[in-house]
C-alpha cells in the first residue's frame, strides 16, 4: 500500500513555495547574462512589430529568466528564437554592438534603461517584477568602479564569443580577485553552467553545463533551492542527479557555510541515496546554522530557538526511524516530546505522536489505541493534515485486520472531505492509491482498476509545472504497479510491459520509489517463467525479488523447488516462512504458504493431511475477508475432495468459488477452475446412465476448451498439455476419432517441447 507518511517530514524550506535564504551580503550584481536579459527587455518595450502571440510566449519565460541561474548566450537566443525569431536577431545584434564596441556603448545602454521609468505612462512600472529587476541592475552597475566596469565589458566580450571558444581561460590568481568584479567574471562562467528549469524553458541541459564555479546571487539561490526542493517532493526525476545536486550545494556552501537551507536540501539529497552519515551530518548542520543565524528568532522571538531544537530532535528521530535505528529514534523522539511539552507546542506534540505510532508499527507492536488518540487530538487542535494522515493509517491498519470494506470506505470518504476542503492534493492521491491497494487486498480487481484509473486521469492540484498535470509521487507509482500486475494477470503482457516502461521513465532506477516497479517487474517475469516451465530462469529472478522483499523472495524460492519436485527442501522453507509470518501477523502470506504446503502433501499422496491446512486457510481468509484467497482455498478443497473420491461434493463447493474467480481472478486461476470443473464432471459421470454420461462428458469437453483458451492467454504449455491429454481420452470414449487424433497430435508436439517432471495429471490443480 502507499505510505501515508511520505511527506510528514518537517520541511522548513517550503513556506508557500518560497525558500527563506536571507543570508547573502550582496543581493544581486551585474553579469553578462543579465545584460543580455536587459537587452531582451529593452527590445520588447521598443519593438512594436511582434505579434500578441509572440509577446505572450516571451512573457511566459521572463520570470524564469530573471530568477534562474545564468546560462550561455546560445541557449538564451534559442529560447527567444523559439518564441520570436525577429526578436532573437535584434537581441543578438544589440549584444554584438555592445560587446565589440567601446565602454561608452555599455554606459549609454544603462543610461537609456533609466528612461524606461520616465513619463506619465512608463514602459515599465517601478514596483513590477521587471521594474524591480531593472532598478537592481541599474543600482548595481552605478556602484561599480571604472576598473570593474572595464572587467565587466571584457566579460561581456568573452560571453558573446563563448560559442566560438568553448574553453574559457580561468583567472590566474583566484584568491586575489574575489571582489565584486570577479564575481561578475565568475557569474559569466556561471553562464555556461546555468541550471534553468527544462520544464519552464524548452531546451536541453547538459551535465557539463551544471557545474557552478562562482557564487549565486540571493534570488538565484532562492530559485534554485525552492525548485529542487519542489522536485524532490513532487517529481524526483526532474531534479538534478544526487551527484550533481550535491556538487551544486557544496559550491553554495563553499561561499556561504552558514546557508542553513542548503544544508537541509543536502540532507534531503542524501536521503535519496540512503547515505546515513551524510544525511545526519547535513541535518545537524542545518539546525546548528538555523540557530546561529537567528533565522527562527527573527520571526518568532525567543521561542524560535526552542522551536528549532524540538524540530531538530523530531527530524533526527524520523531519520533514525527511516534507517531502522529504532533505539536512537526513540531517544530522539523522547527529547522532542520533552522540549515540546515544556513549550506547550501542541502541533509539535502531534507530529511526535504520529512518529511514535510509526515507530511502534516498525517494531511490530500494537499501536491502534495510540493512533486513535492521535486522530482525536489532531481534530481538536484543527490540524486537518495530521488528522487525515491518522485516518488513512487507521484504515490501512483495519484493512489488514480484516474489517469490512464498507466501513473502511466510509472512513476514507470522511478523509476525502477533509482533503478537498483544505486542498490537500498529496493526500487526495494517497487516498486513491490506498483504495486501489485495499480492493486488491480483498480480491476485487475490477474495483481496484477503477480506483487506479481515477487517479491516473485526475490532474494534480499541486503540479510542479504548468505543462505537467501529474506529479511523480509514490501514489502514482503504486497504482501504476497495480495496473501492470492486473494486465499481466489477464495475459496482456505487452500492455504490462508498456506500463513498466512508462514507470521506468517516470521513476528512474536511482529514484526512491523505483524499488516498487522493480519488485513488480521481477514478479511478473517470475510468473511468466513459471508458466512457460523455464525454471532455470527463475533463480536470478528469485534473487532479485529477495533483495527487494525477503519474505516474498523466500516464498518464490519454495514455489520453484516445489515445481522441480524438490519436496523436502520446499517443505523446510515453507515451514520456516509459516512460523515467521504467523509471528508478524502477515495473514495474506500465511494463507498462501498453507496452500503451497497442501499442494506438497498432494504430491506425496497425503490428501487427508492437506485437509486441515486447507480448512485453516479457509477460516483465516474468511475471518480477514480476503475473498479472492477464500475462493482459491475453496478451489483447493474441491481438488482434495476429488482426490479422496467424492467428486459430487467437490462440484457442489466449486459453485461457491467459481463466480468470484471468473469475475475478478487472474486468467491462470480461471483456467485452473474450469479445468477442475471438467475433471469433477468426468469423475462424476462414471455412475451416470449412458445418455446422461454422454451429456456430462460433452459438457466437460466444453469446459476444457474454455480452460485451454485461458491457459493459452498466459502461454501455460504444461496445463495445455494436460488438457489435450484429457480431451483425447474423452473423445476416444465418445468415439470421435478425428477430434481424438487432432488432440493427440497437439499433445505430442507440446510434450516434445516440454520436459516432464514426473507429476501426474491427477496430482496437479
Amino acid at each position: 500500500m502507499a505510505s501515508v507518511h511520505e511527506s510528514l517530514y518537517f520541511n522548513p524550506m517550503m513556506t508557500n513555495g518560497v525558500v527563506h535564504a536571507n543570508v547573502f551580503g550582496i543581493k544581486d550584481w551585474v553579469t553578462p547574462y543579465k545584460i543580455a536579459v536587459l537587452v531582451l527587455l529593452s527590445e520588447m518595450t521598443k519593438n512594436m512589430g511582434i505579434s500578441a502571440l509572440e509577446k505572450r510566449r516571451l512573457n511566459k519565460h521572463i520570470l524564469p529568466l530573471l530568477q534562474g541561474p545564468d546560462m550561455s548566450l546560445s541557449k538564451l537566443l534559442k529560447i527567444i528564437e523559439d518564441c520570436c525569431p525577429n526578436m532573437a536577431s535584434s537581441v543578438q545584434i544589440r549584444i554584438k554592438l555592445m560587446a565589440e564596441g567601446e565602454l561608452k556603448d555599455m554606459e549609454q545602454f544603462f543610461d537609456v534603461l533609466s528612461d524606461s521609468f520616465s513619463g506619465t505612462e512608463p514602459d515599465v512600472h517601478k514596483t513590477s517584477v521587471v521594474g524591480l529587476f531593472l532598478r537592481h541592475m541599474i543600482l548595481a552597475y552605478n556602484k561599480l568602479s571604472f576598473s570593474q566596469v572595464y572587467k565587466l565589458h571584457t566579460s561581456l566580450h568573452r560571453y558573446y564569443h563563448s560559442d566560438k571558444a568553448k574553453t574559457l581561460p580561468k583567472p590566474e590568481n583566484e584568491e586575489a580577485e574575489m571582489d565584486l568584479c570577479n564575481s561578475d567574471e565568475e557569474g559569466e562562467e556561471v553562464d555556461e553552467g546555468g541550471k534553468m528549469s527544462k520544464e519552464d524553458l524548452d531546451f536541453a541541459i547538459g551535465e557539463e553545463d551544471l557545474a557552478c564555479s562562482g557564487p549565486l546571487s540571493q534570488k538565484q539561490a532562492e530559485y534554485f533551492l525552492s525548485q529542487q526542493a519542489s522536485f524532490l517532493k513532487n517529481d524526483e526525476s526532474k531534479a538534478l542527479s544526487p551527484v550533481l545536486l550535491q556538487k551544486e550545494l557544496n559550491n553554495l556552501l563553499k561561499f556561504n557555510p552558514d546557508f542553513a537551507e542548503a544544508h537541509y536540501l543536502s540532507y534531503l539529497n542524501s536521503l535519496r541515496v540512503q547515505d546515513v552519515f551524510s544525511s545526519t551530518h547535513s541535518l545537524l548542520h542545518y539546525f546548528d546554522r538555523l540557530i546561529l543565524t537567528g533565522a527562527e528568532s527573527k520571526s518568532n522571538g525567543d521561542e524560535g530557538y526552542g522551536r528549532s531544537l524540538r524540530y531538530a530532535a523530531l527530524n533526527l528521530a524520523s531519520l533514525h526511524c527511516r534507517f531502522g535505528h529504532y533505539h536512537q529514534a526513540e531517544l530522539a523522539l523522547q527529547e522532542a516530546i520533552r522540549i515540546a511539552q515544556e513549550s506547550s507546542d501542541h502541533v509539535c506534540l502531534q507530529h511526535c505522536l504520529i512518529w511514535l505510532y510509526i515507530l511502534k508499527i516498525r517494531k511490530g507492536e500494537d499501536s491502534s489505541v495510540l493512533l486513535e488518540h492521535s486522530i482525536k487530538k489532531a481534530v481538536h487542535f484543527a490540524l486537518p493534515y495530521l488528522a487525515s494522515l491518522g485516518i488513512q493509517s487507521l484504515v490501512q491498519q483495519r484493512a489488514i485486520a480484516g474489517k469490512t470494506a464498507d466501513k473502511l470506505m466510509d472512513a476514507l470518504k470522511d478523509a476525502d472531505l477533509l482533503h478537498w476542503k483544505h486542498s490537500l492534493s498529496d493526500l487526495i492521491d494517497i487516498s486513491l492509491a490506498q483504495k486501489t491497494a485495499i480492493w486488491r487486498l480483498y480480491g476485487q480487481s475490477t474495483m481496484a482498476l477503477q480506483q487506479a484509473q481515477m487517479l491516473l486521469t485526475m490532474n494534480s492540484l499541486d503540479a510542479v509545472n504548468v505543462t505537467v498535470q501529474q506529479n511523480n509521487t509514490e501514489p502514482f507509482a503504486v497504482v501504476l504497479c497495480h495496473l501492470a500486475e492486473l494486465h499481466a494477470e489477464q495475459g496482456c503482457f505487452s500492455a504490462a510491459s508498456e506500463i513498466l516502461k512508462h514507470l521506468k521513465e517516470r521513476f528512474p532506477p536511482g529514484c526512491q520509489h523505483a524499488k516498487l516497479w522493480m519488485l513488480f517487474d521481477q514478479k511478473i517475469q517470475f510468473n511468466r517463467a513459471m508458466n512457460d516451465g523455464k525454471y532455470h530462469l527463475t533463480e536470478s529472478l528469485v534473487t532479485g525479488i529477495t533483495a527487494l522483499d525477503s519474505v516474498e523472495g523466500l516464498y518464490r524460492k519454495a514455489v520453484v523447488l516445489k515445481a522441480q519436485n524438490q519436496t523436502a527442501e520446499a517443505h523446510k522453507i515453507l515451514q520456516v516462512l509459516l512460523t515467521y509470518c504467523q509471528k508478524v501477523k502477515n495473514i495474506e502470506m500465511v494463507i498462501r504458504v498453507l496452500l503451497s504446503l497442501a499442494e506438497l502433501y498432494w504430491r506425496s499422496f497425503c490428501h487427508p493431511v492437506a485437509l486441515p491446512l486447507l480448512l485453516q486457510a479457509l477460516a483465516l481468509s474468511r475471518e480477514y475477508r480476503l475473498q479472492y484467497l477464500s475462493s482459491e482455498t475453496v478451489l483447493n478443497l474441491a481438488f482434495s475432495q476429488l482426490m479422496l473420491g467424492i467428486p459430487e461434493q467437490a462440484l457442489n463447493i466449486l459453485h461457491m468459488a467459481i463466480e468470484p474467480i471468473l469475475a475478478h481472478g487472474a486468467v491462470l486461476d480461471k483456467g485452473r477452475a474450469m479445468f477442475l470443473v471438467a475433471k469433477c464432471q468426468v469423475a462424476s459421470a462414471a455412475s451416470y446412465s449412458p445418455q446422461k454420461k454422454t451429456e456430462a462428458l460433452e459438457s466437460a469437453i466444453l469446459n476444457l476448451n474454455e480452460a485451454k483458451t485461458y491457459f493459452g492467454m498466459v502461454d501455460c504449455k504444461e496445463q495445455i498439455r494436460d488438457i489435450l491429454y484429457l480431451q483425447a481420452r474423452l473423445y476416444n470414449g465418445l468415439g470421435r476419432i478425428q477430434e481424438r487424433n487432432k488432440c493427440s497430435m497437439l499433445f505430442r508436439q507440446i510434450h516434445q517441447e516440454l520436459p516432464s517432471h514426473g507429476v501426474s495429471l491427477l496430482l496437479r490443480l
